[in-house]
């Protein structure tokens, strides 16, 4: 939970307002608006497992942002390609990021 949904998943909150921007200026203003549905979508399915991973958390006894961190250190190697910014701080923030974990999210980004 800690992974696919905050990490890779999140990655499209992160690439999409630069396919819209492109798109928009490419003249495509329906598939800007097709992307537009997607990142608000996205932000919806990273929040859920944001949600859900704060509830193992808790279930379990850990504190969660030092979950994710340690997570993200242990597993960084594999991750490289997925940890990287620029970040959409407000949409990540949108779905149930904190800040501790925003700074901690590009203190690891190459």
């Amino acid at each position: 939970m800690a992974l696919v949904p905050r990490v890779l998943e999140a990655r499209g909150l992160d690439v999409t307002p630069g396919m819209i921007e492109r798109v928009t200026e490419a003249g495509d203003e329906q598939f800007a608006d097709i992307l537009r549905i997607i990142l608000r979508d996205e932000i919806r399915h990273v929040r859920t497992g944001s949600q859900w991973f704060r509830y193992i958390c808790r279930q379990r006894d850990l504190e969660s942002t030092a979950t994710f961190d340690k997570v993200l250190r242990l597993y960084k190697d594999d991750l490289n390609a997925h940890i990287r910014g620029p970040f959409h701080i407000g949409a990540r923030l949108q779905a149930g990021f904190n800040q501790t974990e925003l700074n901690n999210l590009r203190h690891e980004s190459i």
